[in-house]
């Protein structure tokens, strides 16, 4: 299989037939084989009976149908496990990305590992979704290292290592670039057509930024820290403890020398909290790297990713 086409769907009834004629379309003029993966993220409108319809005509496509709304990260996981193609390219459902841009991707694709869509000419509302989406792609691009345009477009293209060594949770398959960047894949970012809405509600907000700004924190200390957890905690600990120690010292001199009464301090209250909010640290640091072994060790997880092997049997 040539090309994997993945695209999650939620009450998506008044695009799906107009979004899978133009994909059909796209797709029947390239010299390819193909298959398109609609995932029904648990729609509570027609989508399932509209998808099953196509199905049964098309025999290019595949559904998966989620028993409960378990969001667009979920989908995409499970669009990612089931695509058989060389090429993965993901959209969304909505008509505001274009099939026309598919053959785009096939082609950057053949010097980098994955390609982003940038909708340079975003046609959605200023206050609730560009000027967020700008803030929100700036802080991304400052945390994880990984600059692009547009973390949120969902018009990306991936080489089938890429997405099957991708493990999503929560909202992350936006920060697929940063996750993919650490894993060391080289990243092409080409602009892309984006459409109004005509049809149908929109499923984002507003509200959204804040879940993303603290899966961000999760997607950092994950991928920094992960099989080495002491080097979080252990730093912040022993500031906490010098902090501390310093206090307490300080008061304890006063005390020897200058025979200052101490005892009702708030200051040696403080200085001994601090010392055990250190410990606390540091204590923490030591604990996740004996979880971190035994989850490496008991689930024989590699703390590497392979590109290719060279040598016999290759």
């Amino acid at each position: 299989m040539d090309i994997s086409i993945v695209v999650p769907l939620y009450n998506e009834e008044e695009n799906i037939e107009e979004l899978h004629r133009k994909i059909s379309d796209t797709l029947n003029k390239l010299p390819i084989s193909y298959e398109v993966i609609y995932i029904d993220d648990g729609s509570t409108d027609s989508t399932l009976k509209i998808l099953e319809k196509i199905q049964k005509t098309d025999s290019h496509v595949v559904v998966l149908s989620f028993r409960r709304n378990f969001g667009q990260t979920a989908a995409f996981s499970a669009g990612f496990d089931f695509a058989r193609g060389e090429i993965v390219i993901t959209m969304d459902g909505d008509l505001q990305n274009d099939p026309a841009d598919i053959p785009k991707f096939i082609e950057a694709i053949k010097d980098a590992d994955l390609v982003s869509g940038w909708r340079r000419r975003r046609k959605d509302p200023l206050i609730s979704r560009r000027i967020p989406s700008v803030v929100a792609n700036w802080i991304i691009g400052k945390v994880t290292g990984a600059r692009i345009h547009d973390y949120g477009c969902s018009l990306k293209a991936y080489r089938r290592e890429v997405v099957k060594n991708l493990k999503l949770y929560g909202e992350m398959h936006r920060f697929i670039p940063a996750l993919a960047s650490w894993y060391g894949v080289k990243i092409k970012e080409i602009e892309v057509t984006h459409h109004p809405r005509y049809r149908g509600k929109s499923k984002y907000g507003i509200g959204r930024t804040v879940k993303v700004l603290l899966d961000l924190v999760t997607v950092k200390f994950l991928h920094s820290f992960s099989t080495k957890p002491l080097q979080f905690f252990g730093p912040i600990g022993l500031l906490f403890m010098i902090v501390g120690g310093a206090i307490v010292l300080y008061l304890a001199l006063q005390k020897i020398l200058y025979g200052i009464s101490i005892g009702g301090r708030p200051l040696l209250l403080g200085g001994f909290f601090s010392v055990l909010i250190g410990l606390n640290f540091i204590g923490m640091g030591l604990l996740g790297e004996m979880i971190v072994r035994v989850y490496h060790e008991t689930q024989k997880k590699p703390i590497y990713i392979l590109k290719k092997i060279l040598g016999p049997g290759d």
